[in-house]
């Protein structure tokens, strides 16, 4: 706890002085490009992961990073979320971001992890569809190479959740509204991006030419999310 409190001295007497305008600024409201919707997991910081500064990105941060389908009772803050970035805050992009040596993903693969973990256990049969595919289209591979197979799948499974929520699916179809699919990997620094079109991860670009909102909207319609 002290390096905490020391980190905040540090900040208050090192950072903030250098980017007052910046905060000052922000005090009267915010205005981010993208919702970052990502794990819980302590190792990944969305803004140190895309270099953002304060009041660039708009997070929400659960296990596994779960996205109940709209209806369900345990994604109440989850839907809240999304509706305020969506409605509110006018955001025309989300990522949905897994990463590797998940543990939740662990979890999902051996439920006897969560003997003692009920409301984990309750709260990640949202990734009930991503195991099945894992377990079952993928057999006689290593361990290793199943829990890949299962976060990828698990980023698919959600984005798909994500474009059930009304507040998602006007904003698909009016073609305001882009969803990302994005797995990092924490050994390397490396994150792959979902390409709807071909199926597969594939290196995030640089200079990614991402399709167009309106073809992502039916391609959600039809399974596939981008």
């Amino acid at each position: 706890m002290r390096s905490l409190i020391n980190g905040f001295f540090h900040f208050k007497h090192h950072v903030f002085p250098q980017e007052r305008q910046h905060f000052q600024k922000l005090a009267n409201g915010q205005n981010p490009e993208a919702l970052f919707i990502t794990c819980a997991d302590s190792r990944i910081v969305p803004d140190l992961i895309t270099q953002s500064r304060p009041g660039d990105l708009f997070v929400c941060r659960t296990v596994g990073n779960q996205i109940p389908a709209h209806g369900a009772a345990a994604g109440n803050g989850v839907s809240s979320a999304i509706e305020y970035a969506l409605k509110a805050l006018d955001i025309r992009h989300i990522i949905v971001c897994g990463h590797s040596d998940c543990g939740a993903m662990k979890a999902v693969l051996d439920p006897t992890k969560l003997s003692d973990l009920p409301a984990t256990a309750s709260w990640l049969e949202h990734a009930a569809a991503a195991r099945s595919v894992a377990l079952k289209s993928y057999v006689g591979v290593t361990d290793d190479a199943r829990l890949h197979v299962l976060t990828e799948e698990n980023i698919i499974a959600q984005l798909r959740n994500l474009a059930t929520h009304p507040s998602v699916a006007v904003k698909l179809a009016q073609g305001e509204l882009t969803l990302h699919g994005w797995y990092y990997q924490i050994h390397s620094g490396e994150i792959t991006s979902y390409d709807a079109e071909r199926r597969i991860f594939r290196p995030l670009e640089q200079e990614a030419v991402t399709a167009s909102p309106k073809l992502r909207s039916r391609q959600m319609a039809e399974g596939d999310a981008a």
